[in-house]
């Protein structure tokens, strides 16, 4: 097994209705419903575990059917699934509805649970030791900003990287106030816009918008588009392999953040990790799931060669 990483957050039964048709706003279209445990964390920790990687899950859960069948697919993707569960409460949903080509029409976010994962949480002995025998952490904004900062500080202080996925324009901003103590934060154009207020006038600006927020290492993706990325010392774009079918956009920017970390873990420089990250989101596409079944590090290696080199920014 590679690198231990301890993730917390998103952990929840992600519920994706897709339309079958044209799009009609406002009246009933025909489509089909599918179920499954996800969360940000959640599909990165996946993908990590079938890379091989030894994976510790945290979050917050409901003491319910929702739950339990959360915690049977972690334990089924090889994850050490450490659960606070609250027996009167329900596990967290996400659902939402895409169209026939697999993009977000709307989503519905229930969520309140994560809001008890405060910062006493992370003083519990077991949530200590986990912290403790771990090589790096990974954290999704699902949690409080409270409970984030926090977890950034006990990172600092055991000299762990933090990586940290956005979840949204709006859960972002939990970051707001351990920018500082993040490795590298994965988001896409809405979300970097939230954080700096404003866009840069071409991609290649964000390192230095995001910079001056006080982040040392991001990457920004848009779609199809290039993806930018940056850390101290360079900056870079990449664009994503080309796909004849995307089965749905479900968990693919986690699927980068895994693949990312996992090349980052190895040692590699960014710009590489980067190129395993977009390996491992392009398989996420052409999954019906939000984590591609079927990954493997042998897989991932094999997909490397459709993905290209980064290019520096100037």
């Amino acid at each position: 097994m590679s690198g231990g990483i301890l993730v917390f957050g998103g952990a929840h039964v992600d519920r994706r209705g897709r339309i079958d048709g044209v799009t009609v706003p406002g009246a009933s279209n025909p489509g089909r419903f599918l179920e499954e445990p996800g969360g940000g964390a959640f599909n990165a920790a996946r993908a990590l575990a079938r890379l091989e990687h030894r994976t510790v899950m945290i979050s917050p859960r409901g003491g319910d059917a929702a739950g339990a069948q959360v915690s049977a697919a972690a334990l089924s993707a090889g994850i050490d699934d450490r659960p606070f569960v609250f027996l009167d409460r329900s596990t967290p949903s996400y659902t939402a509805i895409l169209e026939r080509d697999g993009n977000l029409v709307v989503a519905i976010a229930d969520m309140d649970l994560y809001r008890m994962f405060s910062p006493r949480r992370l003083k519990v002995r077991a949530v200590r030791e986990a912290i403790a025998e771990a090589d790096a952490i990974l954290v999704d904004a699902n949690l409080p900003e409270e409970t984030l900062t926090a977890i950034a500080v006990a990172a600092r202080a055991r000299q762990l990287p933090l990586f940290a996925i956005a979840i949204s324009p709006v859960k972002v901003l939990h970051f707001r106030a351990s920018l500082e103590g993040l490795d590298v934060l994965f988001m896409n154009g809405a979300e970097a816009a939230a954080l700096t207020s404003r866009r840069p006038e071409e991609p290649g600006g964000w390192p230095a918008l995001l910079r001056a927020e006080g982040l040392k290492s991001g990457v920004i993706t848009s779609g199809a588009q290039p993806i930018i990325a940056f850390d101290e010392t360079s900056a870079f774009s990449m664009t994503p392999p080309t796909l004849e079918r995307i089965a749905d956009v479900t968990g693919a920017g986690d699927g980068l953040a895994a693949g990312t970390i996992s090349g980052l873990m190895a040692g590699l420089p960014l710009g590489q990790a980067l190129r395993r990250g977009a390996a491992v989101a392009a398989l996420t596409l052409a999954s019906p799931h939000a984590t591609a079944e079927n990954l493997s590090p042998a897989l991932l290696e094999s997909r490397l060669a459709l993905v290209p080199e980064p290019e520096l920014l100037s």
